[in-house]
């Protein structure tokens, strides 16, 4: 089966902000993503997890989406210019896709 290459973005986040980070998907015309919740993690400011809280206010979501390498540099700047002010983690990968024209 023949695959295409694109790239993966996997933008963790604090849920209040993913509105603005979708929005800002949307300004640059990406076709789709996924959001899953994230319960726990390990981080410089070391262990936290989701147990317990009763609001969205510190819930943290990974948004995940693939685009076609030349669209990633106007996506990442969307982006960044909203996580880069707050709690989050955003990276990179490379894939293979067998249905290029859904990205």
């Amino acid at each position: 089966m023949q695959t295409f290459p694109k790239k993966r973005i996997e933008i963790v986040v604090e849920a209040p902000l993913l509105r603005r980070i979708t929005a800002r998907l949307e300004e640059t015309a990406v076709t789709g993503w996924t959001v899953v919740p994230v319960l726990a993690g390990h981080g410089r400011h070391g262990d936290w997890t989701a147990e317990g809280q009763i609001g969205t206010a510190s819930q943290m979501v990974m948004l995940i989406t693939i685009v076609d390498a030349g669209r990633l540099d106007a996506v990442l700047d969307g982006v960044f210019a909203l996580v880069s002010r707050q709690i989050g983690v955003v990276t990179v990968s490379d894939v293979a896709v067998v249905r290029p024209e859904r990205f």
